[in-house]
């Protein structure tokens, strides 16, 4: 009943979201390492997804893999699958001039990956960006040849541009021209607590082609920069600021004060990104009652949250500025942090920072 009268509340603030019925239910399969719960059905094998892509009209999503050798995985949505995609091979490695930065690509056993932002360049061919925390702190390149429908889709790896001294990518996009955009969540000297405590420790970095480094942005300094977007017409950027659980918008050219700003009620938004037309974001529920509430400053350490919180996916209307819950639901005993989310059909597929595998479940209603 508690859940219950908190989504109820959660859909209220939202103002402009749509009244959900509550999420569906069936029976638990039998116990298996990865069985079915009463909200989701999952891919196992995906260890910490944080972020997901969906490559444009195949049934393929990319996930990342938040640790050590975890890597990139290639998820057959009709199988219910997921195979490590990258593993170095020479078929794999096809170096770009223009990507200086790095002579060799990423080691498979440490390749430790976090964001993605997939671009299509060209019918049938994708370029992905992946932050990477193995071995290197840098934005690995890589391109995307989907064009064969019956084949499995092909990576290279192509460089890496490599991120200021000390500092650890969170998210990444790009414009239509090739400048690459990254957050970092916390710079050198700062802490998650400073940024669940409202502080500033963030900022989004900016590198252009023929650039040698990332720049800081003016102005885009926040209090846990997080999920990153760009305009779907390259005039600006959307950011979260975690500590704040707000999403913000910014012009391209002139950073120095955001142009708009959105407090999400009760949820705290991890990533963000263009799903078709649809700018969604997702991530745990802010006041769990079953982990008593809010997250704690525990002896000046922000817990882990690892007890397991609901979750919630809201699409973001950039121009209207205001935000529609398309999904939510409670604690789910096999699946904690949500980060993720994307909409295949009336299915749900959500990555988490947390889990050792992808959940999807069946969406009962029409989305707005």
């Amino acid at each position: 009943m508690k859940h219950a009268a908190k989504a109820a509340i959660l859909a209220m603030l939202l103002g402009s979201c749509t009244t959900l019925p509550d999420p569906p239910t069936r029976a638990v399969d039998p116990p298996t390492a990865c069985a079915a719960t009463a909200q989701f059905s999952f891919v196992c094998g995906a260890d910490k997804p944080e972020d997901l892509a969906h490559i444009p009209d195949t049934p393929w999503l990319i996930a990342s893999g938040f640790a050590k050798g975890a890597g990139l995985k290639l998820v057959d949505t009709r199988q219910r699958t997921a195979r490590i995609w990258f593993t170095a091979r020479a078929d794999q490695i096809a170096r770009h001039p223009a990507l200086p930065d790095c002579d060799q690509p990423p080691d498979p056993a440490l390749f430790t990956t976090r964001g993605l932002s997939l671009r299509v360049v060209a019918p049938g061919k994708a370029r992905l960006h992946v932050v990477n925390h193995g071995g290197r702190e840098s934005i690995e390149v890589f391109s995307v040849d989907f064009s064969d429908a019956r084949q499995i889709p092909a990576l290279q790896w192509q460089g890496c541009l490599l991120m200021p001294p000390g500092h650890a990518a969170n998210s990444v996009t790009t414009y239509s021209d090739g400048t690459v955009l990254a957050t970092v969540l916390t710079r050198p000297g700062t802490s998650i607590t400073d940024f669940v405590e409202g502080r500033v420790t963030g900022g989004v970095y900016q590198r252009r082609p023929g650039e040698t480094a990332f720049q800081l942005l003016p102005g885009t300094q926040l209090p846990g920069n997080n999920g990153l977007e760009a305009a779907r017409d390259d005039s600006g950027f959307y950011v979260i600021a975690f500590g704040l659980r707000q999403v913000l918008g910014y012009d391209r050219h002139d950073s120095s004060v955001p142009l708009w700003r959105l407090t999400v009620p009760d949820f705290m938004p991890d990533n963000i990104h263009w799903d078709g037309d649809r700018l969604i974001m997702a991530g745990m529920m802010r006041d769990e009652p079953a982990c008593g509430g809010v997250r704690r400053i525990i002896d000046g350490v922000a817990d882990g949250m690892t007890c397991h919180r609901g979750y919630a996916v809201a699409q973001v209307d950039p121009v209207a500025h205001q935000l529609t819950m398309l999904a939510y639901g409670p604690p789910d005993p096999q699946f904690n942090g949500v980060s993720a989310a994307i909409l295949i059909g009336q299915q749900l597929w959500l990555g988490s920072y947390q889990a050792d595998r992808i959940a999807v479940r069946d969406l009962p209603y029409a989305l707005p």
